[in-house]
């Protein structure tokens, strides 16, 4: 476990996660569509029922607490991250199984990085986009292969995949950077 981070709830099983843990990425905003908190319920829900745990931002805001709490209701295992400051503002997700609480934005990330088997980005804002390219250029340098998905529900990665075209077109980014992720319309 990082120096300085506190670990809440379950502490029995300590900091070893299980295999197959899916490291969602996504909103705390209140204010977005209806149909992506239906969409982070249905996705909470599938990571439950596949047997897989969730590593999640820790926050019960928004799109974190729907995955979240879906989960949790659909039986699978919870792990929260997030930051002290953020914590200490009372919006942690305190039904988690297991909540680390970072320093800092910087070791949430390593503490997300570090317990999980595979990364989805669902539809969210700058801070997700934070996340899911850290884990993108983590792996372009080969210090991870593990599964990136970005959930392109509605077409809402598109303008960000035509991004990515000029990228390779302008020779910024090489064209095989394509295979290191992938994009799934909607939950499977």
């Amino acid at each position: 476990r990082a120096q300085g981070c506190r670990l809440y709830c379950g502490a029995a099983r300590g900091d070893t996660l299980m295999a197959g843990s899916v490291c969602v990425y996504c909103s705390s905003s209140r204010h977005v569509a209806p149909e992506f908190f239906d969409l982070a319920r249905t996705l909470g829900r599938g990571i439950a029922e596949r047997g897989h745990s969730l590593i999640f931002g820790g926050a019960n805001a928004g799109l974190m607490g729907a995955v979240a709490q879906s989960a949790k209701e659909a039986g699978g295992r919870v792990i929260g991250v997030i930051p002290k400051v953020l914590d200490e503002a009372g919006i942690s997700f305190r039904e988690c199984d297991e909540l680390f609480v970072s320093n800092n934005l910087r070791e949430r990330k390593a503490l997300l990085h570090d317990h999980s088997d595979a990364y989805l980005a669902m539809p969210g804002g700058f801070g997700t986009l934070d996340e899911v390219f850290d884990a993108l250029c983590l792996r372009l340098l080969k210090e991870h292969a593990k599964p990136l998905v970005f959930l392109n529900h509605g077409g809402f990665y598109d303008p960000l995949f035509s991004f990515f075209e000029n990228l390779y077109s302008a020779k910024f980014a090489k064209e095989e950077v394509r295979r290191i992720y992938s994009a799934a319309p909607d939950v499977p």
